[in-house]
C-alpha cells in the first residue's frame, strides 16, 4: 500500500494495492494491521455508502462533534470524486486550510480523515457511489457542518455547472461563524 501525508497533520492519502488481469482487479480495501503500520489504529465501527446520481452533487462540509466525533476512511467505489478536508480544531496552526483529492474507481485511492477534520465532496462523474468506514456511530445530535463556498476556506471545487445542494448544506455556517467543539493537540 502507498500511503502520502498531506499538508493536514494526520490526514492521509492511501492507494492500496490492485493485482489486475483480463478479468479485472483485486486490492484490499482495508486491514487493520497494514493501516496500523502506517500509523492509522483506529477501530471503525461503521461502514457508509452513499450514492450521488448526478456530477456536480456537493456533499458538506459535515462532522460529528464529540463525544461521537469520527474519523473517517473514504473511498470511491463506482465513478469519481472530488474529496476534501478542512481543518476545524481551534488552535490549529493549519486551521481552516484544506486538501482535496480525486478518488475514483479507477484509482482506487482513498482519504483518511481524522476527527476533528469537516469532511466534503463533489461528484465528477454520474452515478459515483461513495465507501467509507467511521470511527464512531451516527448520532444526529452530533451533526455539524460549515459552508461548502466558504471564501475564507477557499476551496477550488472542480465544477463545471451550478453546484447540487441539500438545503442543510446550502444554508451551512461560515467558518467565521462557527464555534469548534474541537481542540488541536499537538
Amino acid at each position: 500500500m502507498k500511503s502520502e501525508l498531506t499538508s493536514l497533520s494526520g490526514v492521509v492519502l492511501l492507494t492500496p494495492r490492485r493485482f489486475g488481469d483480463h478479468r479485472g482487479f483485486f486490492a484490499e480495501t482495508y486491514s487493520h494491521r497494514a493501516y496500523s503500520e502506517v500509523g492509522i489504529d483506529i477501530n471503525f465501527v461503521q461502514d457508509n455508502h452513499s450514492l450521488s446520481s448526478e456530477v456536480g452533487t456537493v456533499r458538506g462540509l459535515h462532522f460529528q462533534a464529540p463525544p461521537a466525533a469520527q474519523a473517517k476512511l473514504v473511498r470511491c467505489g463506482r465513478g469519481a470524486i472530488f474529496d476534501v478536508a478542512v481543518d476545524i480544531r481551534k488552535g490549529s496552526p493549519t486551521y481552516g486550510q484544506w486538501v482535496g483529492y480525486e478518488l475514483s474507481a479507477d484509482n482506487g485511492a482513498q482519504l483518511f480523515i481524522p476527527a476533528g477534520f469537516a469532511h466534503g465532496f463533489a461528484t465528477l462523474k454520474p452515478d459515483s457511489e461513495i465507501v467509507y468506514k467511521c470511527s464512531d456511530y451516527y448520532a444526529p445530535q452530533t451533526e455539524g457542518a460549515v459552508r461548502w463556498d466558504d471564501p475564507a476556506i477557499g476551496i477550488d471545487w472542480p465544477l463545471s455547472c451550478d453546484p447540487i445542494l441539500s438545503d442543510k448544506d446550502a444554508v451551512a455556517p461560515l467558518l467565521s461563524a462557527f464555534e469548534s467543539p474541537f481542540l488541536y493537540e499537538e
